[in-house]
């Protein structure tokens, strides 16, 4: 490996004459580091500062900037004197693929945004839903369930409880108003949530939980938990329409866009062979 050279003034470079904006060429007093005979020049690491670093971290930072560039450098030729004819022949065939890849995926991400149909009715969603039944299992213990916890102390824990377990639409709305007396709070149970969030949340087991008890209380040193189940389904069964529906969203986007897509290459070939611009011969 040729001598790394490195030309470093890190205490000029960080001060104010030096990044004041020169309208000059590039010359060897401006030279800051060599690897062989490619050069660091003050203008590129100028480039690659943030504005307004302090002198201290402009110094650790040009250090790193110019000790990652020299690597990159000596690994650069390290493998291009390494590397094979057919290595250097294989990368270039793979960067220009990449490239095309790119340059084509990015021109029809742009047709797709303009032309999709995004609006998905009800009614779409549901018929493919019961069309799909089978393919929508569940791979979650999922409930129905509200649940709530408050401090030991507070007063009307008696009547907390009590609207808790009510049914009635006034007493859930009662109960509501309060929510700021809650650590902790689910009061919609007409809602699917993954059993497994649950007991992020409360310290119940997971036994417990799925007992077929409606309603569960425990108390610690500090809070009462109170937790009514209204519904369980298990592994295995079919996932509710309700709780896969934006899974169902995304899979309908993503067959009217790969259908989008075939039929914009198909104009383009139907175009292309019109205008003689494509033959096969």
């Amino acid at each position: 490996m040729k001598k790394l050279i490195v030309v470093f003034f890190v205490a000029s470079f960080v001060s104010c004459d030096y990044f004041m904006v020169q309208e000059k060429q590039l010359n060897t007093a401006e030279i800051i580091a060599t690897v062989n005979t490619e050069k660091l020049f003050k203008q590129d690491l100028r480039e690659l500062l943030p504005e307004n670093l302090a002198t201290e971290d402009s110094l650790i930072l040009v250090k790193s900037i110019i000790q990652d560039w020299a690597i990159k450098r000596l690994l650069l030729k390290k493998a291009s004197t390494n590397n094979t004819l057919e290595d250097i022949t294989d990368i270039d065939k793979l960067v220009q693929d990449y490239k095309e890849s790119l340059l084509i995926n990015s021109y029809k991400e742009k047709l797709v945004k303009q032309k999709l149909d995004t609006t998905i009715s009800e009614e779409v969603i549901k018929n493919y839903y019961h069309l799909n039944k089978n393919n929508f299992k569940l791979n979650d213990i999922l409930m129905k369930a509200k649940y709530l916890s408050f401090d030991n102390a507070i007063n009307d824990k008696e009547e907390i409880i009590s609207l808790f377990k009510s049914d009635a639409i006034e007493d859930a709305e009662t109960l509501e108003k309060q929510q700021l007396s809650f650590k902790i709070y689910q009061l919609n149970d007409s809602v699917w949530t993954p059993l497994d969030k649950i007991l992020l949340k409360l310290p119940f087991s997971k036994e417990n939980l799925l007992k077929k008890t409606k309603f569960i209380q425990k108390q610690d040193s500090l809070s009462l938990y109170l937790v009514a189940i209204k519904e369980v389904l298990n592994r295995n069964d079919t996932a509710p329409l309700s709780y896969i529906k934006p899974t169902i969203k995304e899979i309908i986007l993503h067959k009217r866009k790969i259908e989008l897509i075939k039929e914009i290459e198909k104009i383009i070939v139907k175009d292309a062979t019109e205008n003689n611009n494509f033959k096969i011969y």
